[in-house]
């Protein structure tokens, strides 16, 4: 029970929710750039909302199924086809053994994810299935996937039952219709900074973003404040202030620590909107509490819960066959 990669995407990688407790170790945490859409994928055919997804970037993979399997796709629109027959993204889909799963350039965001029912059987490193590209690790985690890799799955589900339904569309409009604004909270040095010119600037990821960072561009922030900073700890979303003032956001890859001062912090709720921005697409940030930041996802965790409890009555109701 496997799939193939027989063409390549752009930087295709294994992602599960991260690698945890391994940060003072120098490990990442990584997982996925868009944790949203990651789950979304699982929720929809009944895995574990954590359960490792492959995560595509910018230019998809084609993949070959040897196997049947129920899978799911979301994210960014990479132009999906079955056996060169167009797939909708958000709801379930039956691929039979031989079927051909392709995907072009991606049409809006950057990212998109393919999670399997029943997920991947991959061992994991740490305690995580996720990829650490500059990582010494045997295997496939050490590195974007190529033609020719193998991946196995732990089982073969079919269904004679039609899976003609799904997520509303409307959930993805932050991929479908780019945000223009970040929401972020104060950084530990973000009184070292003139905070007015931060908001006021319409700022723009550079080509030179990947999973460790996005790099912006816009007026340069100016310091109000000399001060020397020693190296101290950083996470996803950590908004740093190099000497040219131009912010970089650390992203799903970035160190684990970082010397230069940080001016903020983007909101996790927000971190999948950020991710899917594609470089050149202006956005502004706003600044809110540590207290509305706290409601704002806990109000995105209650609707995946929601979700999830819609599709497991969903899958309740189907007959489900293991080869």
């Amino acid at each position: 029970m496997a799939i193939e990669i027989i063409e390549e995407g752009l930087h295709t990688t294994i992602q599960d929710q991260g690698r945890l407790s391994y940060q003072s170790y120098g490990f990442p945490v990584s997982g996925p750039m868009d944790e949203f859409a990651a789950k979304i994928a699982n929720i929809l055919v009944d895995n574990d909302p954590n359960e490792a997804v492959i995560e595509m970037s910018f230019i998809g993979p084609t993949i070959k199924f040897h196997q049947q399997a129920i899978i799911s796709i979301t994210g960014g629109n990479m132009s999906a086809n079955l056996n060169e027959q167009p797939v909708p993204l958000a709801q379930p889909l039956q691929v039979k053994k031989n079927d051909i799963l392709q995907f072009r350039t991606v049409k809006t965001g950057g990212f998109g994810y393919i999670a399997i029912k029943g997920g991947l059987d991959i061992r994991k490193v740490l305690g995580s299935r996720s990829t650490v590209v500059r990582a010494d690790i045997e295997g496939l985690l050490d590195r974007k996937l190529s033609v020719g890799d193998i991946l196995p799955f732990s089982h073969s589900y079919y269904t004679d039952n039609q899976l003609n339904w799904g997520i509303a569309p409307s959930l993805f409009r932050y991929i479908e219709q780019p945000v223009t604004t970040i929401r972020y909270m104060e950084g530990a040095q973000y009184d070292w900074f003139d905070n007015d010119s931060f908001e006021h600037t319409t700022w723009v990821a550079s080509t030179q973003s990947n999973r460790m960072g996005y790099r912006l561009e816009g007026t340069p922030i100016t310091k109000s404040k000399e001060e020397q900073l020693l190296t101290e700890a950083t996470t996803f979303g950590s908004i740093q202030v190099p000497p040219n003032g131009q912010p970089i956001i650390l992203m799903a890859d970035g160190q684990p620590t970082g010397g230069y001062p940080k001016i903020g912090q983007v909101a996790r709720v927000d971190l999948s909107k950020i991710s899917q921005l594609r470089p050149g697409q202006p956005f502004r940030f706003k600044k809110i509490t540590v207290k509305d930041a706290i409601n704002l996802l806990a109000n995105r965790d209650q609707l995946l819960r929601t979700i999830h409890r819609f599709v497991q009555e969903k899958w309740g109701g189907i007959k489900l066959w293991q080869e």
